[in-house]
């Protein structure tokens, strides 16, 4: 096939295929045959789909487009559905074929552009379209993004729920490929199946400061399993604000803030005492309450015993939903910088804890360090993600970076305040 003779003035041309089933030529110049007027190359492909009018694809078969006979090659194919979502694919290093390695997305409008060379490297191009059937059951697989719209600290995980469990890691790798999470500034992260309906998603490091952040799910019509296919979620956008830590050190009862990596505020507080010792780790703010009643009996401590207590209050920060709080303790001002008297949160003046409540976010870092309490818990009583270093988080992926090893997630405890 001879659609437009010249001599071939490029000999080598790379070819890449990016991740969404692109390919781009990395070769031309003027005069060279890519920059003239591709010829329609429908006599030099072949398409799997349908060719009748109104026959619609299933799409549970992939998409396969193949160069006929030895006339030319595929150069570059792009298949994307009305919304916007690409096939992902991959391409014969001859040209010969390309394949959907992505599942198609039921009852859905795609376009398919393939680019062509003939022998001479004259560029030939046409664009396909089809119609996929609709799904073969009605069981819809519901996902729930935990974040509501607003600005969050630079600690806030992604979290996602679903309303069905997926166990199979082939089924949960096509339910993470469809939910994306993308931020500006671009920063590295991953998925960690936290259990069989529970996704979280955190960069490498923490977010950047004033970052962009949206999360979106592509899984509407996707085949998930047998008879289950994903159903619409609702998107989420957030931002983060200044980079702000609370860095309490257990043995030194101090506590430092830092504002973009400076410290500008360190305060006395005392911890957890003997018995009642502070978790370690990285924690992030759950929520702020002005006004919190807080009794012994919530963490199993009987009333009437020496350690009993039943407490207003005022300036809390929770950090765990099992009672772990900084909070203004008055009552405890004289071994506040001295010792650990708390029953596990962390104690400060009216004034300080007045302070830190008006600087602190929803999503900030809370830090404690040189306690001798146990490690926070990565899952299950708030977001201690940050504690699981980075090889691990990834390993809790279903997309080729090993089996889950992280520890045991546990069922949330979302108990009355506690400790004071």
């Amino acid at each position: 096939m001879n659609h437009s003779p010249r001599t071939r003035s490029v000999v080598g041309c790379a070819l890449l295929v990016t991740v969404l089933g692109v390919g781009v030529t990395a070769c031309g110049s003027d005069g060279n045959p890519l920059s003239a007027k591709p010829y329609d190359a429908a006599d030099q492909i072949s398409f799997n789909g349908p060719t009748e009018a109104g026959k619609r694809v299933d799409p549970d078969k992939p998409l396969e487009i193949t160069a006929n006979g030895d006339d030319g090659r595929i150069t570059d194919v792009t298949a994307q559905d009305s919304t916007g979502r690409f096939v992902a694919g991959e391409l014969a290093a001859d040209g010969s074929r390309w394949h959907s390695t992505s599942p198609l997305a039921a009852n859905a409008h795609y376009t398919v552009a393939v680019s062509t060379e003939d022998d001479d490297g004259a560029p030939g191009r046409k664009v396909l379209s089809f119609d996929t059937s609709r799904p073969t059951s009605k069981k819809r697989l519901t996902v729930t993004f935990g974040q509501k719209p607003g600005q969050y600290g630079v600690g806030q995980p992604i979290t996602a729920q679903l309303d069905q469990a997926i166990k199979d890691k082939g089924q949960r790798a096509v339910v993470e490929r469809a939910l994306r999470v993308d931020s500006v500034p671009a920063v590295p992260g991953s998925w960690y199946w936290v259990s069989d309906k529970e996704l979280h998603y955190r960069p490498k490091d923490y977010w950047p400061a004033h970052a962009t952040i949206q999360v979106h799910s592509n899984l509407d019509g996707v085949r998930v399993g047998d008879r289950l296919w994903g159903g619409k979620a609702k998107s989420v956008k957030i931002t983060t604000g200044d980079r702000i830590e609370a860095v309490t050190d257990a043995s030194a009862h101090q506590l430092t803030f830092y504002e973009n990596g400076k410290a500008v505020e360190q305060v006395p507080v005392t911890t957890g005492k003997p018995g009642f010792e502070t978790r370690n780790g990285v924690k992030v703010v759950l929520e702020k309450q002005y006004f919190v009643r807080m009794r012994g009996t919530t963490v199993g401590i009987a009333e009437g015993s020496s350690d009993s207590y039943d407490l207003p209050v005022y300036y809390a920060t929770r950090v765990t939903w099992s009672g772990e709080y900084v909070h203004a303790a008055p009552w405890s001002v004289g071994s506040q910088g001295y010792a650990n008297v708390s029953h596990g949160c962390t104690g400060m003046s009216t004034s300080n804890a007045e302070w830190f409540f008006d600087h602190i976010h929803e999503g900030d870092i809370v830090k404690v360090v040189n306690s001798e309490g146990d490690p926070m818990e990565p899952f299950g009583n708030g977001f201690g993600d940050w504690n699981l270093d980075w090889n691990k988080w990834r390993a809790g992926s279903a997309l080729g970076n090993g089996a889950q090893d992280g520890p045991a997630p546990q069922d949330a405890l979302r108990l009355q305040p506690a400790a004071v």
